[in-house]
């Protein structure tokens, strides 16, 4: 599920430097824009410049973005810029801003510059500063240095976390398990301080349309029978199959209804006393298709999710794990499981569809396999006591021992400091995974959610992602 934003283009300038040379820059850093399939608005019925250039451009722009409902804004500097224009589109519009200018041509013959783009950047970060507004920075470059289109990737990636984030809307199916103290969250504060909204259901209500539609049918169950069969080993009754299938579609329409972006599921025990399933597998059905399911009820970890597939660009599927177990022999080892809820994209090999190992019951419905290893980033929003953090790193997968479930083996560079960082808080034992090195994507978008603070559990990967936007 392809995620996108639309960009505020405001290229700006000041009047007392070239205006021919503004021009060339704007068409210069709009074409690489098309290039790089970033979408954006551009100002080019504001004036006859299509520039932001004084006080009176400034409402228009405003305007017209507001209308086209932009998730971020642009201000390249295409010479020194109007710092003041754009310290007042920014504060106007509180989206993600991302200020950069191309780097200056050496001085004509006979001294005189054209541009200054440089010293307008200087401006504008002053500007920003004073009015409050948080911004991206990408380092004075020129338009086909590849830092370009790492920042703007970067960038557009960035705003796609913060819009996800503030819109955030998480369906709650049921309470958290009575003895799992660990999933409490603040629904209130999450609502007052971040705009998060929860749309609670009861269980009741969620296993009566499972037997509804398991009853009467729907299309997308027969789709979703199909698809198992097609990419599963089946070790269930078909029974159980159809009521797999049946639980996803319950909550994917329950989701699309009241515009819910991840679901937190009571997965055990009240489903199985009602259903005599286990959800594991209509959990990573929806998860690969977008719609991140988190277990035992965890708001924090649907969030958590929710951030990690937008800094994916939704081209990527999250998995949502335990921190477990050590490696039997590598000190920096450690087992990431679940019962089955990781999308069978992510699987080494076919998954099986079959019964937890973890509960005496043993109801149908859980899935079995390993994951693809490779790079992979780990990702925890959580809070306690009114303060929020979000835990994060990257992990490679390495081999180990045959375990149950969904899981893999993964080496960080020093467990011992992630594990305290995890019990010291203000984390618990979920949290979620994307492949790839998504560290600095949500690190610049916390730039933004300045109630959360950014948590590395490994000095060096803080500095590679603090330097990401600065390497040559």
């Amino acid at each position: 599920m392809k995620q996108e934003i639309l960009i505020g283009f405001a290229p700006t300038r000041r009047r007392i430097f070239s205006v021919a040379d503004a021009l060339k820059y704007k068409a210069l850093i709009r074409e690489k824009l098309e290039a790089l399939q970033i979408r954006f608005v551009d100002i080019e019925d504001i004036n006859e410049e299509g520039l932001l250039r004084c006080a009176e451009d400034v409402e228009p722009v405003v305007e017209k973005f507001r209308k086209a409902k932009v998730d971020a804004v642009f201000f390249p500097h295409c010479n020194f810029g109007s710092e003041h224009s754009c310290g007042k589109v920014a504060a106007a519009l509180k989206v993600p801003v991302l200020l950069w200018g191309p780097r200056d041509e050496a001085p004509l013959a006979d001294g005189s510059r054209l541009r200054d783009s440089q010293c307008g950047l200087f401006a504008t970060g002053k500007v920003f500063r004073r009015m409050k507004t948080p911004f991206t920075y990408l380092p004075n470059c020129r338009v086909d240095d590849p830092q370009f289109e790492r920042g703007m990737k970067l960038f557009e990636a960035a705003a796609n976390v913060v819009k996800e984030f503030r819109r955030a809307r998480i369906l709650q199916i049921s309470t958290r398990p009575a003895d799992f103290w660990t999933m409490m969250c603040n629904e209130g504060e999450l609502l007052e301080r971040f705009g998060i909204q929860i749309f609670p259901i009861s269980m009741t209500e969620f296993t009566d349309r499972v037997k509804l539609l398991n009853e009467k049918g729907h299309p997308e169950i027969e789709e979703t029978v199909s698809q198992i069969h097609r990419q599963m080993e089946v070790c269930v009754p078909e029974e159980s199959v159809r009521l797999v299938a049946a639980m996803k579609t319950a909550m994917k329409l329950y989701a699309g209804e009241n515009g819910c972006g991840a679901v937190a599921l009571q997965c055990w025990d009240a489903l199985q006393q009602s259903l005599h399933m286990m959800p594991c597998c209509a959990n990573a059905l929806l998860t690969g298709e977008g719609l991140p399911v988190a277990c035992e009820t965890d708001i924090h970890g649907a969030i958590t999710a929710i951030m990690a597939q937008a800094a994916g660009m939704g081209k990527t599927p999250t998995f949502f794990v335990d921190w477990s177990v050590r490696h039997p022999e590598n000190a920096n080892g450690e087992l990431l499981q679940h019962c089955g809820p990781w999308p069978l994209s992510l699987a080494k090999e076919k998954p099986v569809l079959g019964r937890p190992f973890a509960f005496p019951e043993h109801c149908p419905g859980s899935v079995s396999a390993e994951l693809k290893g490779g790079e992979m980033s780990l990702f925890r929003f959580d809070g306690d006591n009114g303060e929020y953090g979000m835990l994060l790193g990257t992990a490679v997968g390495m081999d180990g021992p045959k375990s149950n479930g969904t899981y893999v083996w993964v080496e960080v560079p020093n467990w011992a400091k992630v594990e305290t960082k995890i019990v010291k808080g203000p984390y618990v034992h979920h949290a979620v995974g994307i492949h790839g090195n998504l560290l600095p994507v949500i690190n610049e978008a916390l730039t933004y959610i300045p109630d959360v603070k950014a948590d590395f559990y490994d000095e060096q990967q803080e500095r590679q992602t603090l330097d990401f936007l600065f390497e040559r």
